[in-house]
């Protein structure tokens, strides 16, 4: 599959935080969820990666063209969606559209009022009066308005009501029902990626810890369950994260061969992508 986002060791160091030499890339067709704990440097990666953040060091090229020798055609080609708020707060939708729209050669009005009349939004309505998920809605009308390749969103269903982010899940499916299109999907509600997600990338403490396919992922991690009786000094190792009470253990494992031979009468079952990602940011 063709590429049209590549970071190589990207470092980018704040007061109190660092980014570690990142390395990953992104391919046409995919979802790509971009997974960690509140403060693994998910925010931060995005911010440096869109020119928002200066990088340190490192480089960054999108569609195969250096970022920062190509900024106006990269961004005319990246829908973004930040969990931050960047409107103007006494303006309304319609004359914040006027402002943003014209940043754009391929700017859809027609586009842009179809995502209008289908999120219930009220163009004369101010900036300031809207709830968390209307203006969620509004930054996701924006980012589809212009013909985006890659649409790269942070955090875009914190503090949502499900129904609203089940919502943002089938807009992201319809998304890339067209050709050509990605997704760059920052969170650490990780339920919302069970279903959308085609890859996933594992960031905790500035570093990347795995990036992998998800059904691949999920397919070599086990969730173990069985009485606390068969932990010992030569099974505890055998898990990534365990859990112990009176009533018995509950681990990830990532080795079943091993752990079938050496434990009888226990439970597998199929992790979830959270449970797999608690694993090795405690572990980390």
């Amino acid at each position: 599959m063709k590429k049209i986002l590549e970071v190589n060791n990207l470092k980018k160091e704040l007061e109190n935080f660092r980014l570690d030499k990142l390395d990953f890339s992104l391919e046409e067709g995919c979802i790509t969820g971009f997974i960690g704990t509140n403060g693994s440097g998910k925010t931060t990666a995005i911010k440096t990666i869109l020119g928002l953040y200066p990088k340190d060091d490192g480089k960054i090229s999108f569609f195969g063209k250096d970022m920062e020798k190509n900024e106006s055609f990269i961004k005319n080609r990246v829908g973004i969606v930040l969990d931050e708020g960047y409107f103007y707060e006494e303006m309304t939708l319609k004359e914040m559209k006027s402002v943003i729209a014209p940043a754009y050669t391929d700017w859809d009005e027609s586009i842009f009022l179809k995502y209008i009349k289908r999120f219930d939004l009220n163009i004369n309505q101010k900036i300031a009066t809207l709830s968390k998920g209307m203006r969620m809605k509004f930054a996701i009308t924006l980012a589809l308005s212009h013909h985006a390749d890659l649409l790269i969103m942070d955090e875009p269903t914190s503090g949502l009501d499900p129904l609203i982010r089940n919502e943002l899940m089938e807009i992201l499916l319809n998304f890339m029902e067209e050709e050509g299109k990605s997704v760059f999907f920052s969170t650490h509600i990780t339920s919302d990626l069970e279903k959308v997600a085609d890859r996933l990338i594992l960031i905790d403490k500035g570093r990347i810890i795995f990036n992998e396919g998800k059904d691949e992922l999920l397919d070599r991690h086990f969730l173990v369950k069985g009485d606390s009786r068969l932990i010992n000094e030569h099974t505890r190792p055998l898990f990534l994260r365990l859990n112990e009470t009176a009533f018995g253990f509950e681990g990830i494992t990532d080795k079943r061969l091993i752990v079938q031979e050496q434990m009888k009468d226990i439970v597998f079952e199929r992790p979830s992508i959270e449970q797999v990602m608690l694993a090795y940011v405690r572990e980390e």
